[in-house]
């Protein structure tokens, strides 16, 4: 059954029980944190990054952010936004953004549903995926510039070189 089919026997298809939902499916740690937000933790291969969607009725947004870690030495502040940039000229869907105050790398994305469009769970399911993998396709490069003394160029090489599967 698909995780449409699940939901459409029941009545509920507000996003953050979709959420909820879909955290329950995938085992992972979640908070429901109100009616409209959800924080979790999903695991991926370099980290465990810490993902919390908010609905916002007002403007019809899901609003997603995936925050890992990230302490790079304040010298190397320029290289690490450069880098940031690069990243996000190859991201087609969010943007990464630093905030320094938490010493935290954030993805962040707002799936506009307005003039009540639902969001599938595919969809929802999807986005999370998105966040995940994107933090984890660029991790490395952000380590390489604030820790290797890798340029952007160099570092976005492990990006670019991306590969698929284990060994």
């Amino acid at each position: 059954m698909s995780l449409s089919e699940d939901f459409l026997q029941t009545e509920e298809l507000h996003p953050i029980d979709i959420v909820e939902h879909l955290a329950e499916h995938h085992e992972w740690d979640f908070d429901r944190v109100a009616d409209d937000q959800i924080a979790m933790a999903v695991e991926g291969q370099w980290r465990t990054y810490s993902i919390t969607l908010a609905w916002s009725g007002y403007d019809e947004t899901l609003r997603l952010i995936c925050t890992f870690e990230m302490e790079p030495p304040e010298d190397k502040m320029p290289q690490v936004y450069e880098a940031m940039n690069r990243v996000n000229d190859m991201c087609w869907a969010g943007a990464f953004t630093y905030w320094e105050a938490q010493r935290l790398m954030v993805y962040r994305y707002g799936l506009v549903l307005a003039g009540g469009q639902l969001a599938s769970p595919e969809q929802i399911d999807r986005l999370i995926n998105a966040a995940v993998r994107s933090s984890e396709r660029f991790y490395p490069a952000f380590q390489l510039v604030a820790w290797a003394d890798k340029t952007a160029d160099e570092a976005l090489q492990v990006a670019i070189a991306e590969a698929y599967g284990r060994a």
